[in-house]
């Protein structure tokens, strides 16, 4: 709970994912302030931050989920209403920063988009940010300001702990993941694999082999996002080339886009699929296999604790 200092935090969220928000401020022990988004006769946006911001400590949510250019613009917006009005500090919380995956320059003539948009947040007014599970550790370099780096293992390995893990192997679809993939393996104690991925121009992937102990054991498939979800099919390809015992599947992001979630689901060995709600996952697209776990106890304690000047590194 948020306790002296009640009066100085004003939380606001822009249209993105406001149930993940309203949840963030429950526990918070604060209530969402109202925001108004409004469309003009020549498409432009505008927004209005309904509640007094003066020499407070704002914190604006908002992952940029699809549309992302829409809900990156309102972030802008709502940052620099909250500079314009004064605020003392602003955060942008960002429990999904899609830009992250163009983290490098491995083509000619391309933009560094993760850079780019970093450096327009901290342009339109954000003093700090707080992020969930960044696509690569170099994309925290790319703000100019201080950021918070979240990731979801915690809330993952509580829900894992529930099986038998005795005969347990937590894969990696690539060796860029490794790292987290073995965070999660001793976090579960548990044994690490790791596919070995390459990916062409068309976007498509292959995954020529996987290192490590998969014959007979319980599988579980770890990767920071999901979206078209090809990287694990191909990986389930392989997998199912090893017998393993049974496989689940889980990530910090779930963007599921071109039926990924009936894609993946619709494999017999897979037994489970596990997400958290950084991104909003529509009501019609769930299936019984889909799990769904909440970040707002994690993300409202990061934001307390930045409230209060208290170290958010301690939460690992």
């Amino acid at each position: 709970m948020i306790t002296e200092a009640s009066r100085e935090i004003a939380v606001f969220s822009g249209s993105a994912h406001p149930e993940l928000a309203e949840e963030i401020c429950a526990h918070l022990g604060v209530p969402l302030r109202p925001v108004e988004i409004q469309r003009f006769a020549n498409d432009c946006l505008e927004v209005q931050l309904q509640a007094n911001c003066r020499e407070r400590d704002v914190f604006i949510i908002q992952p940029l989920v699809k549309p992302v250019q829409e809900h990156l613009v309102e972030l802008l917006l709502m940052l620099d209403a909250a500079r314009g009005a004064s605020a003392s500090r602003i955060t942008a919380v960002m429990p999904h920063y899609s830009y992250a995956r163009s983290d490098k320059k491995d083509a000619p003539r391309i933009s560094i988009g993760g850079r780019l948009v970093a450096d327009l947040l901290v342009t339109a007014g954000a003093s700090r940010v707080l992020a969930m599970t960044l696509h690569s550790p170099q994309v925290h370099g790319f703000f100019s300001v201080p950021v918070d780096h979240l990731h979801a293992l915690q809330e993952l390995a509580k829900h894992f702990r529930q099986y038998d893990l005795s005969r347990t192997t937590v894969v990696s679809p690539d060796l860029g993941n490794a790292k987290e993939a073995s965070h999660f393996a001793r976090l579960l104690g548990v044994q690490v694999a790791a596919g070995a991925k390459e990916r062409f121009p068309d976007d498509r992937v292959q995954i020529t082999s996987v290192i490590g102990e998969i014959t007979g054991r319980d599988v579980i498939v770890l990767d920071d996002e999901i979206a078209k979800g090809s990287t694990v099919l191909e990986l389930l390809d392989r997998l199912a080339e090893l017998e393993p015992r049974s496989i689940r599947v889980a990530c910090t992001h779930g963007l599921f886009a071109a039926k990924a979630i009936e894609r993946i689901g619709g494999r017999p060995e897979v037994l489970e699929i596990v997400c958290t709600n950084t991104v909003p996952v529509p009501e019609a697209e769930r299936t019984e296999k889909l799990k769904i776990l909440s970040i707002a106890p994690a993300m409202a304690e990061a934001i307390r604790r930045i409230h209060n000047g208290e170290s958010v590194s301690a939460l690992f």
